[in-house]
């Protein structure tokens, strides 16, 4: 591959990346093959057309696999056994409650809504959906069983808003260096932005949507045992189990801060165990482990039981996984193919104002190819020399940084391994997951936009 330029020009490439994604909705949604089988048989079929070298494509697909289900599989492995404790203890019907006695059932969308932003401040994306999303089910469960979406979009939302707009994620942290940005400013600006938008694009859609669709709460982690115990954990203790990782990752990622402005070495062994710790594998692992004794062996469970209770969790999400790992076949062979770039190179030229052009040169990278990290970071790579060049205060910098996350998650659908993600750990089909996700998507990337111009334009005239 490395040999290897892409020959075709924008127009047959845009061509093939359209029809490959017709094909995959038709045969899904009108002839109804698997979700697995249909993303491997379109990404083969891609490659080929968009004239991969042969010798390159089986590389190329189980390169686009592996690196999704490198991350994504130990995920949602390890979340579906942390909430398959917390259900089989009790645990989450316990939280539910206290939850919907506090803050009531009207205000229990807002409140999972504010939690899930506090806690995607430093957990990922993925990661931080995972562990959530039992006690989504379960609160969902308690007030409406077949109203899901009210619950689920504002929680999946509210990480995808922290992941994609606050340092220390990846994405805006790379945008920050490309542009030369402020990252202090970048984060205030973020922090700003935050809360509106996920209110417009989490909230408030998911309250509507919630009463055009209505969806039943899936029995993937949050099934309702028959046997469970009269005698359930303290809400206070599941509570405690969710910080855990939360507090490992912001170590990580504090640490990660500290070492690369220098306050701290990161070539002391010190900082990286404890960097290693807070990975979000690893820190779900230690979670697991901590919820193994704390609500199995403290509470009576005998090894065998607790084993046979894990493996149980694995089987419904397996898949999740799988699905989710084709997904990011079929956007890796689309990066692989240069639609990307291509259509990057001829937004560059259209001459817009570098804010406008670093927003839709993402928004066109992620619809082509479905990565919002490669989106960001592509469109901030084009767009930087304009930047750098260009007479912009420190403020000015740090929107068109967010003005460029913001296009980076545009309407994700079906070439991003997300929206397979979203889709199928909340029992969504594709049809329902396009009407439902990928339109949120596409609000929190407008709103957010809008957001940003507003500021860019204060900062103008100030």
């Amino acid at each position: 591959m490395e040999d290897w330029s892409q020959t075709l020009g924008t127009a047959p490439l845009l061509l093939i990346a359209a029809g490959a994604i017709a094909l995959i909705l038709l045969l899904i949604i009108v002839f109804k093959v698997h979700a697995f089988l249909t993303l491997i048989i379109v990404s083969l079929l891609t490659a080929f057309a968009a004239q991969i070298p042969v010798s390159a494509i089986a590389s190329t697909l189980t390169g686009g696999l592996g690196g999704t289900l490198g991350s994504v599989a130990l995920l949602v492995a390890l979340g579906a056994m942390l909430g398959r404790l917390i259900e089989h203890s009790g645990g989450a019907k316990a939280l539910a409650d206290r939850f919907v006695d506090i803050f009531g059932e009207k205000r229990a969308p807002f409140a999972l809504g504010i939690a899930s932003l506090i806690l995607g401040f430093p957990m990922f994306f993925d990661a931080g959906l995972v562990m959530m999303l039992p006690i989504v089910f379960a609160v969902a469960r308690r007030v409406s069983k077949n109203n899901v979406l009210l619950f689920g979009i504002p929680t999946a939302a509210a990480f995808s808003v922290m992941h994609v707009f606050l340092p220390p994620h990846p994405g805006p942290v790379t945008a920050t260096e490309l542009y030369g940005a402020n990252l202090g400013i970048v984060l205030i600006l973020g922090l700003v932005i935050a809360f509106p938008t996920w209110y417009l694009s989490g909230y408030l859609w998911g309250k509507f949507v919630s009463t055009r669709i209505q969806l039943p709460v899936p029995a993937l982690f949050g099934d309702i045992d028959e046997d469970q115990p009269v005698n359930p954990p303290k809400p206070g203790t599941i509570v405690a189990l969710l910080l855990l990782p939360m507090f490992l990752i912001f170590m990580n990622t504090g640490l990660t801060t500290l070492a690369s402005v220098g306050a701290v070495s990161a070539d002391e062994l010190w900082v990286q165990v404890l960097v290693l710790l807070g990975t979000s594998p690893v820190a779900l692992l230690i979670t697991v482990l901590v919820a193994m004794v704390v609500l199995g062996t403290r509470r009576g469970e005998k090894g065998t039981a607790i084993e046979k209770l894990l493996d149980s969790a694995l089987g419904p999400v397996a898949s999740v996984i799988l699905i989710t790992g084709a997904g990011g076949m079929f956007g890796a062979v689309l990066r692989a193919s240069g639609i990307g770039e291509a259509l990057a190179d001829t937004l560059s030229d259209l001459g817009l104002p570098v804010i406008v052009a670093a927003y839709l040169i993402a928004v066109v990278i992620r619809l082509a190819q479905g990565s919002a990290t490669v989106a960001l970071v592509t469109a901030a790579g084009l767009a930087a020399p304009a930047v750098l060049a260009g007479d912009f205060n420190p403020l000015q910098i740090a929107a068109i940084v967010l003005a460029t996350a913001a296009g980076s998650v545009f309407a994700g659908h079906v070439n991003d391994s997300g929206f397979w993600l979203v889709g199928r750990l909340m029992g969504m089909d594709v049809k329902t997951t396009l009407k439902t996700w990928t339109v949120q998507q596409a609000i929190e990337s407008v709103t957010a936009f809008v957001f940003v111009l507003a500021v860019f334009g204060v900062a103008s005239i100030a």
